[in-house]
């Protein structure tokens, strides 16, 4: 069966995930991780799309993204991907391949999903043990939003300035949401979403969605389809 084509649309935020080739590394050093940071806000400005979080990890990164054109999403990953790969192997000595296939990118319903995946994005260093803390990790948009740190590449989401009226009431907001973490059925619905790269929302989210573009954007439900209610051919009047 041939599989969809990935789910883009503009307007709407999406989870990015994107892997090295059978978990290798993607970074060697600290030079790699801010040359992939510069080429993101490069593209991301060409392009369009406005980056809400990221995190790097060791071999992988994500990404929350909010398009502006359909194509805007598709072209900063593709350009992303290609030049950071012959950058990277030029600076290593290697040849080949550095990705797992495709990127996944998961379209997902702001209101009831958005902040909790900026949280997700942002502790993965955290459940990783890599860190202690979410704030402990460089190569992240956590300083940021927590106003550790100017962060050019971040363009703030309108949910997360709807945290506060100053600076300080949402950087307080966001980090005590940080801090108390996420649900384990939160988290692994996103980690689920991630994965099978549906979109991610609710009834009336998903029936939107299908209007807009025409195709399926979530799982079927398991088991058979029911059959329709009413009268058989033979017992037509």
């Amino acid at each position: 069966m041939a599989r969809l084509p990935r789910l883009t649309v503009a307007g709407y935020a999406h989870h990015v995930i994107l892997r090295g080739n059978n978990r290798q590394a993607i970074f060697v050093d600290d030079q790699d991780r801010q040359d992939l940071l510069a080429m993101l806000a490069q593209y991301a400005a060409a392009e369009q799309v406005e980056v809400h979080a990221y995190v790097l990890m060791d071999n992988h990164l994500h990404l929350l993204l909010t398009p502006r054109h359909d194509q805007a999403m598709p072209r900063l990953m593709q350009a992303l991907g290609r030049r950071y790969v012959r950058q990277f192997n030029r600076r290593h000595g290697r040849s080949g391949t550095l990705w797992e296939g495709r990127y996944r990118a998961t379209l997902i319903d702001s209101e009831r999903y958005l902040l909790a995946c900026m949280v997700y994005i942002e502790l993965n260093p955290v459940r990783a043990s890599l860190v202690a803390q979410a704030r402990d990790h460089p190569w992240s948009s956590h300083a940021h939003h927590i106003g550790a740190r100017q962060d050019r590449l971040v363009t703030p989401h309108p949910l997360y300035w709807a945290l506060g009226n100053t600076p300080f009431a949402r950087e307080a907001a966001y980090a005590a949401l940080v801090a108390a973490g996420l649900q384990p059925s939160q988290q692994q619905t996103l980690t689920d979403a991630a994965l099978k790269a549906w979109a991610l929302g609710g009834d009336d989210f998903i029936a939107e969605l299908q209007r807009q573009t025409g195709r399926r954007v979530r799982a079927a439900r398991p088991g058979r389809p029911r059959k329709p209610s009413g009268p058989g051919p033979s017992q037509q009047p």
